[in-house]
């Protein structure tokens, strides 16, 4: 601590043993009021230092609230979540909010009510001076004019005053109330900010009864506390800037502040400055994290540099994975199992953990696999009625099926009923097992079994997804700190820094927006609320904050501000605390505080990054081993346009994963195009002869049995069946002109599997018809005439028909285009059983090169590229 800097707690520990001089070294008969427990150490170091005895008995030392609880009560004290269950049926028993959220208004309502009890004008010892005082508070404010929230908050208030149990906040004062009655021994209290009343109150009753000493930074550091001054507004502002930057000290060698330009550059310039105090020697270093998107990313950066982080703040468990794996679990639940929140839940690393790794994967994939080839979108019974020959399916679904069975939607149970349920289908799914496995699952698990024993007397029923919300509500409150790491860095909140120094102190996101950071007024009840009913307001909120942030910088004498002036393309302000401070220390010393130093450390820390070289033209080759002996005429089809994407799609087989359709698209239509064609041939192998409303309406009996399951799925499927309607006609006529010319049926998904030199051609033809000796392949396409004729201009370009003719040894070959109500066929222009040789050679040719190690580049033209899913992997948009 700089020379100029008053020795706080040196200043305590004197005065302390100057009031008990006569019974040193026993101090025990003194109570010392601790703003938190970490000031208990060096105070107890300060007490010992300015002593100078061989032994010393401390003093008490204790803070408020733990102080409070040791006092006992003989009533009992209903828990928040018994209040909140109890207002919530009130609520929703009035109906006076039909649309609101009530579960959110619940716990607003409720802090409004602790504050209120707090509020009174006594402190009340027992029921029946807390009922006068409640009394005489409603009658009071009775003759007020109140606007109809406030009113409504004081009515409830007063009423949910009226049973005998106590809540949490009529028992703290009850018990602060006992205290102060009993006081015997003098009392020292550390402060850095304004107390709340109520606690006020009890120092002053306390005083009455024994000698009451108050240690306020605030007095004790008049030239930090009198920099700023608080308006009503919150926003600070000086009494005369020029009178008051006579008496700010330089502060150059203790607070700096970093400007970053983005959210990145902040967390990366906090994460070095950390790094460079940890090398200097520093080992007490805390972050004070106002901004905690910030505070995620620096996390990441100091474990990667393996500086771990301790916690004292924590993180609400809605925010925790293990949270999400109750929310993945009830998502699915309520979705009927979609099939994207049914693999998400899967996937989690918590669910299944009684098995073997090893097998929970396998089911997983195997699953995944299923749902996507077969396209199940939703319904735990068609995924167990789809996995029928899938043994190792069969037991993951068949818990998920009891699981299911134990949390029933439609019907209403009780909170503790739920929470019952939940757990029970938790154990069902070994969730709890991998819950187990970890500390915040443990505790997580810990917490549903409390809210289950304490809700266990209550009668009011919820539907499943009001209970849900409350459920969201209870982990959105609940907070989790991991005490497993030991660190010389800490994250920590203003308010818990109170009375402490550090070797050094990170100020992490103090801009405008952050600092001071709006206290939680709620949606529901403003600060104009809150002044009718005579309740702090935001102002009170954020003085304390001001004198906060004052003593910390008071009691630091390295301090590193950050915050960021560029926000996602806006400029960002400073903390107006801050920023008043800067300007002050400008004015007085010329020197703005800005820190200079981490600009070139991270530009420097850019330079040693590694630098990829640039991405160019790829060209693989394989070894003979790798290259695939049979190639469909899609792989082939593959090989012409783009040898890269023939590479990555079936020698590496990086295909993407087909995704579960959950609504009909082109391809589906084409597919049903197929089969109703073909079931109608086998019908109707000639239409020549046979009525034509007779040929219609057998395609339109077919066209609805192929259908049938998707008009069940999609309504949308009803449109498409519509527009195949419209081409029978057409597909009658053309059929009927077909076999005019000699043309005959003769049969249809015929598959081939051709043995060339070297490698095999394997596909499927749609149709073939005959002519004499004559044949003729035949391909259903549901495009218009000018896009296929586009695929047949350059020869050798689409391999399909070429093949197909090569397979069968047709001297024709062509495609069908239904499209429009229009039936067209489209013929090469070319020799067909010429381009056939041709292409087959060109196989054999390509396949030898490849097995010889020839390269196979991404050479696919810009049409190709645009459709191609392995674009990511030729990164084409990067080469030079």
């Amino acid at each position: 601590m700089n020379s100029y800097l008053p020795p706080f707690l040196d200043r305590v520990a004197r005065h302390i043993l100057s009031c008990h001089a006569q019974e040193l070294p026993d101090l025990r008969r003194a109570t010392v009021l601790l703003p938190n427990y970490h000031v208990a150490q060096p105070l107890a170091q300060a007490l010992s230092a300015a002593a100078k005895l061989p032994a010393l008995l401390l003093p008490q030392m204790v803070t408020l609230n733990d102080w409070a609880q040791s006092v006992p009560l003989d009533a009992s004290v209903a828990t928040d979540s018994q209040r909140s269950a109890l207002l919530y049926q009130h609520l929703r028993k009035q109906q006076w909010f039909e649309n609101a959220d009530l579960w959110s208004m619940t716990q607003e309502l409720l802090a409004l009510f602790d504050e209120l009890t707090h509020a009174l004008d006594t402190l009340p010892r027992d029921a029946e001076a807390f009922a006068a005082a409640v009394q005489q508070a409603y009658q009071a404010r009775q003759n007020a004019t109140l606007q109809l929230e406030a009113r409504l908050v004081f009515e409830l208030w007063h009423a949910m005053q009226a049973g005998d149990e106590l809540d949490a906040a009529r028992a703290y004062q009850q018990r602060l109330a006992k205290l102060a009655a009993q006081a015997s021994q003098p009392l020292f209290v550390l402060r850095a900010s304004g107390w709340d009343a109520f606690e006020q109150r009890f120092l002053d009753e306390y005083a009455k009864r024994a000698a009451v000493e108050v240690f306020d930074l605030r007095e004790m550091a008049p030239q930090w506390s009198g920099l700023l001054r608080i308006h009503s507004t919150g926003h600070p502002t000086g009494y005369s800037a020029g009178l008051r930057s006579q008496n700010i000290p330089p502060l150059g060698g203790r607070l700096r502040f970093f400007a970053a330009t983005s959210l990145e550059q902040e967390a990366r310039a906090a994460a070095m400055q950390v790094r460079r105090w940890l090398q200097a020697g520093k080992r007490d270093i805390t972050i004070v994290a106002q901004d905690r998107v910030v505070a995620r990313r620096l996390r990441a950066l100091l474990e990667r540099a393996q500086v771990l982080v301790a916690d004292e703040t924590g993180w609400t468990f809605d925010t925790l994975s293990v949270s999400t794996v109750l929310d993945r679990w009830l998502t699915a639940l309520q979705s009927d199992f979609y099939h994207h929140d049914l693999l998400d839940l899967l996937k989690s690393p918590f669910i299944f953990a009684d098995m073997a790794a090893s097998e929970r994967k396998a089911a997983v994939y195997q699953l995944e696999q299923l749902l996507r080839k077969q396209g199940v979108v939703a319904g735990l019974e068609k995924f167990v009625a789809l996995a029928e020959h899938e043994t190792v399916l069969h037991q993951p679904l068949a818990r998920l099926r009891q699981a299911t069975m134990l949390l029933e939607q439609n019907k209403k149970s009780t909170l503790a009923e739920w929470l019952e349920a939940l757990r029970a289908s938790l154990r069902v799914l070994g969730i709890d097992t991998g819950l187990q496995q970890d500390d915040a699952g443990a505790q997580l698990l810990r917490a549903l079994g409390t809210w289950q024993q304490e809700l266990a007397a209550d009668a009011g029923r919820y539907r499943f997804a009001e209970w849900r919300r409350w459920l969201a509500q209870q982990l959105g409150a609940q907070t989790y700190r991991d005490s497993g790491i030991d660190s010389p860095v800490r994250f920590t909140h203003l308010a818990a820094a109170r009375w402490r120094a550090f070797d050094a102190v990170l100020l992490l996101g103090c801009d405008a927006n952050h600092l001071p950071s709006v206290a939680d007024g709620g949606r529901w009840f403003n600060d104009a609320v809150r002044s009718a009913l005579n309740l702090p307001t935001r102002s009170i909120h954020t003085t304390r904050q001001s004198d906060d942030l004052l003593a910390l910088l008071a009691l630091n004498d390295c301090v590193l501000v950050t915050w960021q002036k560029d926000r996602n393309g806006e400029k960002g302000l400073l903390s107006p605390y801050l920023e008043m401070l800067r300007d002050l220390h400008t004015l007085a010393h010329g020197d703005d505080l800005g820190e200079n130093e981490l600009h070139a450390y991270l530009a420097a820390e850019e330079a040693h990054n590694a630098e990829l070289p640039q991405a160019a033209q790829p060209a693989p080759k394989v070894t003979a081993q790798a290259v695939p002996a049979s190639v469909s005429i899609s792989a082939y089809n593959s090989l012409v346009a783009c040898p890269y994407q023939f590479y990555a799609r079936h020698i590496l087989r990086l295909n993407e994963l087909d995704e579960v359709q959950e609504g009909i698209e082109k391809r589906d239509y084409g597919e049903r195009v197929h089969d109703i064609l073909r079931r109608f041939h086998e019908r109707y192998p000639q239409v020549s002869g046979h009525p034509a409303d007779e040929l219609e309406a057998s395609l339109r009996r077919i066209s609805e049995e192929v259908f049938a399951d998707l008009l069940q799925q999609d309504f949308a499927a009803r449109a498409w069946l519509a527009r195949w309607f419209a081409a029978l006609p057409a597909y009658l006529e053309w059929q009927t002109e077909n076999e005019a010319q000699g043309w005959r049926y003769a049969e249809a998904e015929s598959a081939f599997d051709w043995e060339l030199e070297g490698v095999r051609l394997r596909g499927r033809i749609d149709r073939l018809d005959a002519r004499g000796e004559e044949k003729r392949v035949l391909d259903y396409k549901t495009q218009s005439e000018q896009v296929l004729r586009n695929k047949l201009r350059e020869p050798g370009e689409d391999v399909q028909l070429a093949c197909y003719a090569y397979a069968h040894e047709a001297a024709d070959a062509a495609f069908v285009s239904i499209e429009n109500g229009k039936v067209k066929l489209v013929e090469p222009k070319h020799d067909v059983p010429l381009l056939a040789q041709l292409n087959a050679e060109r196989l054999v040719h390509a396949m030898g090169e490849i097995r010889g190690g020839a390269g196979m580049p991404a050479n696919g033209i810009d049409t190709v590229c645009g459709y191609c899913e392995m674009r990511g992997l030729c990164r084409k948009g990067e080469w030079p």
